[in-house]
């Protein structure tokens, strides 16, 4: 269990880390006079939108095999990085 914890928390950790969510918080920080409201906000929407990405997860899971699911991810990937290339 504290192997799925840690890796978790360094997969979301390394993704997060210079993305929008972290540079508009440290926006939202700079014109605020209180850090800690701040802080709690953003912490409860990522706390937020992770919920619902295990919940949704655990309900794909129940419909849709697994290689399935990786196949559509990586294609997904794929996808995207092409889109963002040719931007």
């Amino acid at each position: 269990m504290l192997k799925i914890i840690f890796s978790t928390f360094l997969v979301v950790f390394l993704a997060e880390l210079g993305d929008k969510t972290q540079l508009v918080t440290m926006l939202l920080s700079s014109k605020s006079t209180s850090k800690i409201p701040v802080f709690l906000g953003a912490s409860l929407a990522l706390i937020s939108t992770t919920l619902i990405g295990v919940l949704c997860g655990s309900f794909v899971e129940k419909y849709i095999p697994q290689n399935v699911l990786n196949l559509v991810s990586g294609i997904a990937f794929i996808l995207i990085g092409i889109i963002i290339i040719f931007k």
